[in-house]
């Protein structure tokens, strides 16, 4: 078996078949899930501490923007490693060392003092968590049909959402009750939980003694034959399919660091809302943000099993949601009505969460499984690159323009239109790559 767990060994059948465990394939779904529930939980705790950190540690917008910079800088610089990783150490083993150094570098933020501590230990949360979606996505790779892996991966990807909505529920009050210190021990420490039964769970599937052989057979039914040596960065940075993957992150991926960062502030600052009363209006958006990324991937899965091409069902669900997200544009003109900013975004954050679980798909629809996790590192790296740069130019522009936020809503309405028009120019088909 080569490091990556393709293997040409026939599965397991000595095991009778009380012993299977049966759709095992959703029940790795499941840990994909929890594994992004807890990526998000850990990330979103410093944006809705911002007012205490605010407070307590004098921490202004333009420090806090290079904070961000610090978790975007090794989040773009180790995600292309961390995918290469992933496919070179297979996702048993590299997602696991993942989850250790995130919940390590989450727990080290309850020591930080100032904001060049906070930034060193957001560096080092950036660099664990960027192995998340390369092993997550490899993971569907592995263990769904391709007319599946949309729904797979929307589910999983919908633990962001639940991550953004348990954080708000959960900070406040230890934050309030504890001290700030407690949110980032006990969310960091909820990653080594689900170490616990990733061991329990996880092999793959030609090795896993409780897949059946007919689930099997259902998972490799549409599979492609795979590359045996490995495939050079070269040939992958200069296909069109990871051109347009590129594009998609580069200029959608700052619009949600954006939403997820800067949020709580924007309605404290504007509404007066406290830490404690931040909590429902986060709820809403990111609650509604999960019924978008499962309703993103069904979209597309939906309209495969209609029997449309598989370029078209994806690139039809993506408009849909990037219609969808120019919704946030009129946030800037709600006339300080509150609830009705509160949807605004959460129809806004609904549809990116669409619109990223079929823009992941595309890498496993175009690409053989043994590169999928080096493509989303690629293209991951490029999305966090990108939001490297917004951070602190967003910081900068809220210090000198005294919290205008009209312009960064306008444009974060703009970009899904704007990079579908580019993917539909560099892949008009969605044809798999040989390499």
């Amino acid at each position: 078996m080569d490091p990556a767990g393709v293997s040409s060994i026939p599965p397991r059948q000595s095991q009778s078949s009380g012993r299977y465990i049966r759709n095992l394939r959703w029940y790795i779904c499941g840990l994909l899930f929890f594994a992004t529930t807890i990526n998000y939980i850990d990330r979103q705790v410093l944006g809705i501490l911002k007012p205490v950190l605010d407070n307590q540690l004098h921490i202004n917008q333009a420090e806090y923007g290079w904070i961000i910079f610090g978790f975007q800088l090794s989040y773009a610089v180790v995600m292309p490693f961390a995918g290469r990783l992933i496919d070179w150490l297979g996702t048993r083993t590299g997602y696991l060392l993942a989850v250790i150094v995130w919940s390590a570098a989450a727990m080290a933020h309850a020591a930080a003092r100032t904001a060049v501590q906070f930034a060193l230990a957001r560096f080092f949360l950036g660099a664990g968590e960027s192995s998340n979606f390369p092993a997550a996505f490899r993971t569907v790779a592995d263990w769904f049909p391709r007319r599946e892996r949309a729904l797979a991966g929307g589910i999983f990807n919908s633990g962001s959402n639940i991550g953004a909505l348990v954080a708000p529920l959960v900070v406040p009050y230890l934050a309030t009750h504890y001290g700030w210190h407690s949110a980032f021990l006990f969310t960091g420490s909820l990653g080594l939980v689900w170490i616990a039964f990733w061991l329990l769970l996880y092999h793959q599937p030609r090795q896993h003694p409780r897949l059946s052989p007919r689930e099997l057979d259902l998972i490799e039914s549409d599979s492609d034959p795979e590359p045996t040596a490995s495939i050079p960065w070269l040939k992958l940075l200069t296909n069109r399919a990871s051109l347009a993957f590129i594009a998609g992150k580069f200029l959608t991926d700052p619009v949600w660091w954006f939403y997820l960062y800067w949020t709580p502030d924007f309605l404290h600052r504007k509404y007066g809302l406290n830490i404690t009363e931040l909590g429902l209006p986060l709820v809403v958006i990111y609650l509604t943000a999960d019924v978008g990324s499962v309703g993103g991937g069904w979209l597309s899965s939906f309209l495969l099993n209609r029997g449309w091409p598989v370029g078209r069902a994806r690139k039809a669900a993506m408009l849909v949601c990037a219609l969808c997200v120019t919704a946030v544009i009129f946030v800037p003109y709600t006339g300080g009505r509150l609830w009705l900013t509160v949807i605004l975004i959460a129809i806004a954050a609904s549809a990116h969460q669409g619109w990223s679980a079929n823009l992941f798909t595309m890498t496993s629809d175009t690409f053989p499984r043994k590169a999928v996790a080096s493509v989303v590192g690629i293209g991951g790296f490029w999305g966090a690159i990108s939001g490297m740069i917004a951070a602190p130019i967003i910081g900068a522009w809220l210090q000198f323009s005294h919290d205008t936020y009209a312009p960064l809503f306008i444009g974060a309405g703009c970009a899904y239109l704007i990079a579908l028009l580019i993917i539909h120019v560099l892949l008009p088909r969605f044809n798999q790559v040989q390499l």
